[in-house]
């Protein structure tokens, strides 16, 4: 039973959207991101249902799909740390509204030592922006560029599609996510994944 047949995606489309609608707030992710990761599991393993004879064999492989996509997001949100905005300013320096402490801009905010952590910071992120293979480097320069460039400009400086714009700087961010992580430990997890 091919999977990819016309039939079965017309049947199989509103149970994905379902069960990706009543798993992604669970797992902290858009329901539609977890439906284009089942399509492209669907897609790579091989087109074919576990037991062709049965009819209810694909509607089941779908939902443990969304089930194992779901359980994937959650533990790479495990994994990752989000990025405090609220603990920096626009221009760079750290601020403590959260304790308290002094707000940017004033003297105490501008302390050496964070512009100082703050360099180091950026450093980092530039040799990891450099070190990323094939065309990353370009796009990520482009997509951070003070001039805030559009899609459009980007793709034509670069002179790749617009419309694989998004997918590559996908897969640059998870390869700059990837370098990052091993470079830096997570400091919550101390070593140890949970």
């Amino acid at each position: 039973m091919d999977l990819l047949k016309a039939e079965f995606l017309d049947k199989l489309g509103p149970l994905l959207s379902a069960e990706a609608a009543a798993e992604a707030p669970g797992a902290g992710v858009d329901a539609a991101d977890l439906e284009q990761a089942v399509w492209v599991r669907l897609l790579e393993s091989g087109h074919r249902a576990p037991d062709p004879a049965e009819p209810a064999e694909p509607a089941r492989w779908l939902r443990r799909a969304v089930r194992a996509e779901a359980s994937l997001a959650r533990r790479r949100a495990r994994r990752e740390v989000p990025y405090d905005h609220r603990r920096h300013s626009v221009d760079g320096h750290r601020r403590h509204a959260v304790d308290g402490g002094p707000q940017a801009g004033t003297a105490a905010g501008a302390a050496p030592e964070d512009a100082l952590l703050h360099g180091e910071e950026n450093r980092a992120l530039r040799s990891a922006v450099a070190r990323l293979p094939g065309r990353c480097p370009e796009l990520m320069k482009a997509l951070l560029s003070p001039r805030d460039l559009t899609y459009r400009e980007i793709a034509g400086e670069l002179g790749i599609s617009q419309g694989s714009l998004g997918p590559v700087r996908s897969r640059c961010l998870g390869c700059l996510r990837r370098m990052l992580a091993a470079e830096v430990a997570a400091p919550g997890l101390r070593g140890k994944e949970r």
